[in-house]
């Protein structure tokens, strides 16, 4: 494919919009509040927020830089501006992340739709959390409605990703990220109007730095790992797409910015209303689809804002399926010649075949284990510890130390005054801080179960 025939963002509140929205997801509205709950609150919040600003921003901007620079798909990238170099395999890894990780993710963005439907038929009423519990654990186990939601999920992805960078990607993120902003504003009022809140915010927002410990460090840098989309290509893809005038340090930051806001007000909507119900916040991965749910049943107006809530959950978890999605089909497009459509279509039922088994994990193949895990557990820890944490380690470090800093400024002076100073200490971070802290990440992964 010509480049100069490719599709592109059309301007800056396109490029944050659609990054934005990859990073915001799951893991903002799902992982974060338990991960926040389970180590400490306000503790685990500040280093979260350090760990944003230290290493989030400059491994987003990295990323920015080589697909811009390239104007080329996650593995062409590193193949133009790199030619006959290996530093093509950082590609190809996060082709193969993005593959794994939309396999097992359409999975648990499949049960936001049920919860919507749940929470319309008063699927939660007058049940104890044990019944919760075990509704939700029959619902997972099955084989018919969990695979339903998962392709349903998978259609949605599709359908916006065939449309297009401008008339597809950036026109429903235009539209999905406010209104997901909208939503958990509207949730984070009413959680706030409950009695007793307050001892949810400062649990929240008031530090005990006796909770700071190494293992606290290592969650809160593997969390903005996670939670901010870097290492599987899909940003270098985004960044491909970025006009030359676009500001790239401004969006980096905004980007940033944009998804530590939905995760911090993620924790607005639920511990305030924990703490005022007398509920647990460290309540684990089932706070959302066990705790939650008996949580907006003993609340005033409960069933409304329960469907509030998993509509935004799942308008969250498409904005970066599409992105997701979106880095398979760029390389199918680009490296293989196929039309935007075929590509699409391959892609996605390809991805959904190994998400069948997937959803299938929890219930007729829960049995069938590959070293000791099912298939869903096996996607989860590769993408995890494997392929997002390496491709992020590998791209700081052909962005620091193989494409160097003459050729990364000059991308970044294309379309905006930098102050020396600032450059300097950017690169720095790129250079030397992010691969110690995405290698202590790796290295801690091993021993710290639940890190990324």
């Amino acid at each position: 494919m010509s480049l100069t025939n490719r599709d592109g963002f059309s301007g800056k509140f396109g490029v944050i919009a659609a990054a934005a929205g990859s990073a915001v997801g799951l893991g903002n509205i799902w992982r974060f509040p338990y991960i926040t709950g389970e180590n400490g609150g306000g503790a685990f919040l500040l280093i979260y927020l350090l760990a944003v600003v230290l290493l989030g921003i400059p491994v987003i901007l990295s990323e920015f830089v080589i697909g811009r620079k390239s104007q080329a798909n996650a593995l062409g990238a590193f193949r133009k501006l790199s030619p006959g170099k290996p530093w093509w395999l950082i590609g190809l890894m996060g082709i193969v992340a993005a593959f794994v990780i939309l396999s097992f993710y359409t999975t648990v963005a499949g049960w936001t739709l049920e919860y919507i439907v749940q929470s319309i038929t008063g699927g939660f009423h007058n049940k104890s959390t044990t019944e919760l519990a075990d509704d939700f654990n029959n619902f997972t186990a099955s084989s018919f409605r969990p695979l339903l939601w998962q392709l349903i999920f998978m259609l949605l992805t599709a359908w916006i990703v065939f449309a297009g960078i401008q008339k597809g990607i950036e026109k429903y993120t235009k539209i999905l990220m406010p209104l997901l902003l909208i939503m958990i504003i509207v949730v984070c009022i009413r959680s706030l109007s409950l009695e007793g809140s307050y001892e949810g915010l400062k649990f929240l927002f008031k530090p005990d730095f006796n909770k700071i410990t190494a293992q606290t460090v290592l969650l809160a840098l593997g969390q903005a790992a996670f939670s901010l989309s870097i290492g599987m290509g899909a940003l270098i893809t985004y960044g491909s797409y970025i006009r030359k005038d676009t500001p790239l340090i401004k969006v980096s930051t905004d980007v940033a910015l944009a998804d530590t806001t939905i995760a911090v007000l993620s924790g607005v909507m639920i511990f305030p209303a924990l703490f005022a119900l007398g509920e647990s916040p460290a309540a684990g991965p089932g706070l959302v689809f066990i705790t939650l749910p008996k949580l907006f049943e003993s609340m005033p107006a409960g069933e409304f804002f329960a469907v509030m809530f998993f509509i935004l959950l799942a308008v969250a978890a498409l904005t970066s399926t599409i992105s997701v999605l979106e880095v398979v089909v760029a390389y199918l497009v680009e490296e293989k010649n196929m039309s935007r459509p075929k590509a699409t279509i391959i892609g996605a039922i390809s991805i959904s075949i190994t998400g069948v088994l997937c959803t299938l994990s929890f219930g007729p193949l829960k049995d069938f284990k590959i070293f000791d895990k099912t298939v869903f557990d096996l996607m989860n820890y590769i993408s995890a510890n494997i392929l997002l944490t390496f491709g992020a380690l590998f791209i700081v470090i052909y962005c620091g130390w193989i494409l160097k800093k003459q050729p990364f400024f000059e991308e970044l002076k294309i379309s905006e005054k930098i102050h020396p100073i600032l450059a300097n200490i950017l690169f720095f971070l790129i250079k030397y801080f992010a691969p110690i802290a995405i290698g202590a990440i790796a290295i801690g992964a091993f021993f710290i179960e639940g890190l990324t």
